[in-house]
């Protein structure tokens, strides 16, 4: 299993990760290019996480000598799950989402309806659109919940 545990090293690469995805994915969406280019940066990132064992210890990467992806979990919620784009469509995403599923026991999340792509990646690992929707902080844009 190329599985586990987020250590505090690995956490600037969990950032790259996960602001090279917010720039590709949402940029698009919301047009922000103060926090896509200017607030939301590695260094940035990495000092909100540094010390916080309460997220630490719901982070777990997929690692085989590179960390390729990460999942984030609070509870049975399903928080951030990110895979570098340089190796999406390789099994990573299943592989971090079954892991959270079969040892974190997840039942749900919340996505941002105009992320299409990531929510039919969700329908096929078994969730559910509820119909449950509620806004994205500060955005005009929804979130909607999915359910196993």
């Amino acid at each position: 299993m190329n599985i586990r545990k987020a250590r505090i090293d690995d956490l600037s690469r969990i950032a790259e990760i996960y602001i090279f995805n917010n720039r590709i994915n949402y940029f698009p969406i919301f047009q922000d290019e103060e926090f896509s280019f200017g607030e939301l940066q590695v260094v940035s990132l990495v000092n909100r996480y540094f010390n916080k064992d309460e997220i630490m210890n719901h982070i777990y990467v997929f690692d085989n000598g590179v960390i390729k992806g990460f999942i984030q979990v609070n509870g049975t919620e399903i928080c951030k799950l990110y895979v570098d784009t340089f190796f999406q469509s390789q099994g990573i995403g299943n592989e971090l989402m079954g892991y959270a599923i079969k040892n974190l026991h997840v039942d749900h999340l919340w996505a941002l309806e105009k992320n299409t792509r990531a929510i039919s990646f969700y329908q096929r690992c078994g969730f559910h659109l509820t119909g449950e929707k509620q806004f994205e902080e500060g955005t005009t844009e929804y979130l909607v919940k999915l359910k196993r």
